[in-house]
Parts: C-alpha cells; sequence; structure tokens
C-alpha cells in the first residue's frame, strides 16, 4: 500500500499507519482471530461478572472488593482498546489507522497500564492496613478513602500520560508507516519518527520511574510489612488465613510485573518488537482473563457470592453500590 503523507515544513509526515500485527504468519491469521476472539469475549465476561456480584451482594461491599471491581472496569477498558482494531486485522487485513486514531490507542493503553499499577498499588496498601493495623481498619479505609484512592489512580493516569500525546502528535514520521506490532505501542510509533525524540525518551524515563518503579516500591514495602507482620502470628491457622487475604493480590502483582519486565524492560535488539509480540497479547488478553479467575478461585466470599448468584438468578440484578 502506497503511503500516504503530508507536507509539515521540511518534513513529509505520514497520516495513517499501518499495523503489521502478525503478518509474517499469514497461514496462522484465521486461527489467531479465533483464538483472540474467544479470549477476548472470555476476558470481558469474566470481569463484567466480577463486577456484577459485587455490586449485587452486600457482603462484597467492602474495600477490597470496590478495588477488585475497578480493576475489572480497568481490565475490560484496556482490552477494547487494543483488541477490536487487532482482529480486524487479523481478519481482513484492515491493517490501517488513522494517525489521530493511532495517538488515541497509544494514550488509552499507556494510561491504562499506569492505572493498573496505581490500583494495585492502592489494594496492596489495604492488605497491608487489614494485616498489619485491623483493628484500625474500619476507621482508615473508610469510603471516601477507597473512593479517593480508586479516583486517584484513574485521574493521575490519564493526566501524566497527556504530555506523550502533546509530544508525538507534533513528530514527523518521514521514513516509514508501518508499525511492526500489534498495536499503537509507544516505543514501536516512537522508533518510526526523524523527529529528535530526545525529550519523549527523557520523559519516558522519568514516567516509568514514577508510574511504574515508584507503584513498585511502595506494594515491596507494603508486602515487606505484611509478611513480618504475619511471621509473628503464632499459630498456623491464623497465618495461613493471614496470607489467604493477599494471596490472589500478589499472585496478580507477580503477573504484572513479570510480563512488563519481559515486554519493555528487556534488552533493546533488532528483533525485540517482534519478540514483544506474544509477550503484549498476554498482557492484553491473558492477565484480564486470569484476574477474575485467581480471585474467584483464591476469595471464599467471592466464591460463595459467585455460587449464590447462579442459585438465585440474580446475577444481573442491581445493588445499593459500595
Amino acid at each position: 500500500m502506497e503511503q500516504e503523507h503530508r507536507e509539515t515544513g521540511n518534513h513529509s509526515s505520514v497520516t495513517e499507519f499501518l499495523i503489521l500485527g502478525f503478518s509474517e504468519f499469514p497461514e496462522l491469521l484465521l486461527p489467531l482471530f479465533a483464538l483472540f476472539s474467544l479470549l477476548y469475549l472470555m476476558a470481558l465476561l469474566g470481569n463484567l461478572l466480577i463486577i456484577c456480584i459485587v455490586c449485587s451482594d452486600r457482603h462484597l461491599h467492602n474495600p477490597m472488593y470496590f478495588f477488585l471491581a475497578n480493576l475489572s472496569l480497568l481490565d475490560i477498558t484496556s482490552v477494547t482498546v487494543t483488541m477490536p482494531k487487532l482482529l480486524a486485522i487479523l481478519l481482513a487485513q484492515n491493517n490501517t489507522i488513522s494517525f489521530s486514531d493511532c495517538i488515541l490507542q497509544m494514550y488509552c493503553f499507556t494510561a491504562f497500564v499506569e492505572v493498573e499499577f496505581l490500583l494495585l498499588t492502592a489494594m496492596a496498601y489495604d492488605r497491608y492496613v487489614a494485616i498489619c493495623n485491623p483493628l484500625r481498619y474500619p476507621i482508615i479505609m473508610n469510603k471516601k478513602i477507597c473512593a479517593l484512592l480508586a479516583a486517584a489512580s484513574w485521574i493521575t493516569a490519564l493526566l501524566e500520560t497527556l504530555p506523550y500525546v502533546i509530544i508525538i502528535s507534533q513528530f514527523s514520521f518521514c521514513d516509514s508507516n508501518e508499525i511492526n506490532h500489534v498495536f499503537c505501542d509507544l516505543t514501536a510509533v516512537v522508533k518510526l519518527s526523524c523527529t529528535n525524540t530526545s525529550v519523549i525518551d527523557t520523559l519516558t524515563f522519568t514516567m516509568s520511574v514514577l508510574s511504574v518503579f515508584l507503584p513498585f516500591s511502595l506494594t515491596l514495602t507494603s508486602y515487606v510489612f505484611i509478611i513480618s507482620t504475619i511471621l509473628k502470628i503464632r499459630s498456623r491457622e491464623g497465618k495461613s488465613k493471614a496470607f489467604s487475604t493477599c494471596s490472589s493480590h500478589l499472585t496478580v502483582i507477580t503477573l504484572l510485573y513479570g510480563t512488563i519486565i519481559e515486554v519493555y524492560l528487556q534488552p533493546e535488539s533488532k528483533d525485540s518488537v517482534k519478540s514483544n509480540k506474544l509477550p503484549i497479547v498476554m498482557y492484553i488478553l491473558i492477565l484480564p482473563i486470569l484476574n477474575p479467575v485467581i480471585y474467584s478461585l483464591r476469595s471464599k466470599e467471592l466464591n460463595m457470592a459467585l455460587r449464590k448468584a447462579i442459585r438465585t438468578k440474580s446475577i444481573f440484578t442491581s445493588s445499593k453500590h459500595f
């Protein structure tokens, strides 16, 4: 396809991009479409199920499940940002995306990744208070504080990601418009620019510290105190009960940070983008599927609420929100 472009000063800048996806494996396009469609549907239904259960069962109207419902809402929105376009590429080979749509997709995906880090940090703090300071837990983690933490996670991420959009939207992309990725990933798009990217590189490093390493440090600190407190519990049953309240969250954190390290923090190489495609699809699709499964299997309260909702067929019954 001939590259469309516009003249901007001394540079020729593309008006649309071509997302290559898995075009190097043409024989796998239809099988991948079927697989990804199934996984996408599972991600949507699983997380929608969590939201409905948390909202409909009053026993789950507490901070832990409030944050879990926020995480499920995030999973639904984040997977929907990328998957419909990827499915269109796989089925109809409709791999063109306008410049503005590409920037919007990149903005939403980057922002939602940061929201996830912040929400999981808030959940770690919630577990820290519940285990290390249980007597004051209802006072510290009241409804107002929970709402503020959730709102701060969403608003902070959406605002902090804006500089990327503003700066990158001014870039010229005069060499190529082919994005060798499964969506408009920030690093893949920046590599195509013929503009000096030192500003965005500096910004990316700064934001990585603020949005990834700082939340990770706070989460790690919370778990140092949590584990220290659990080890002081004398009874084996008490230790098991305390650990079970945070095991689901710890599992999700391990999967998230492990995937992010695999995708974004591995050494640069010529084929790094190609090798990142499957891990990034795992992040986009598999984690949103695993989150509801992990919490459902490890949380007795959620498991019981799910069984009760199925028995009474009240899973979609509206109820007073947390």
